[in-house]
């Protein structure tokens, strides 16, 4: 079912039998990894972010269930695993103790597990909304257009707030990818 589009998909899961545990199969194989980065990314923890994969995954089907017509299944399902997160992430403060924060940055050079330590805390140090608005777009691949669809705010807002994220994020860490070499100072990018 891989040459079918989701509208098409959906319709499968809608009629039942062996077409839709295929329907299912092919949607899940499309966006479950955007599901689980967009959680993971937001609660910062894998064995929750795993939760609201398979949880979005259960209250999308009751939705098909209802013949509900969906027309953008990634922004649907982004928006049915963001309200998990956010219920989720409700329930604990995510916080990052500054001592971590400036542990990593100690050593040199820095190694691609150092590089993604580093742009994670700074992620994390976002507000929520730019934070969860930059993940939807980088991680989810959604448009500005769709994840104001998903947040419920105006566009200009989403611009505004991934504008602001990228902003803050290469602030905080650009102090990190300069080093001294020599007596010029290189620019890792």
């Amino acid at each position: 079912m891989t040459g079918f589009s989701d509208n098409e998909l959906c319709e499968a899961l809608r009629q039942g039998g062996e077409s839709r545990e295929h329907a299912f199969s092919e949607l899940y194989r499309r966006y479950a990894s955007r599901i689980y980065q967009y959680a993971r990314r937001i609660l910062n923890e894998s064995a929750e972010a795993e939760d609201i994969l398979q949880e979005t995954f259960l209250k999308f089907l009751g939705v098909i269930d209802k013949e509900t017509v969906v027309e953008n299944v990634p922004a649907y399902l982004l928006r049915i695993a963001r309200n998990l997160s956010l219920r989720t992430g409700s329930k604990k403060q995510i916080t990052v103790p500054i001592e971590d924060y400036h542990s990593i940055f100690n050593e040199a050079p820095m190694e691609a597990e150092e590089t993604s330590k580093i742009l994670q805390m700074s992620l994390e140090l976002l507000p929520k909304d730019q934070r969860e608005a930059l993940v939807m777009q980088v991680y989810g691949g959604l448009s500005y257009l769709e994840i104001a669809d998903v947040m419920g705010v105006p566009m200009t807002t989403v611009r505004n707030w991934i504008v602001r994220a990228k902003d803050k994020m290469r602030k905080i860490v650009s102090p990190y990818f300069h080093e001294e070499h020599e007596g010029e100072t290189q620019e890792y990018h």
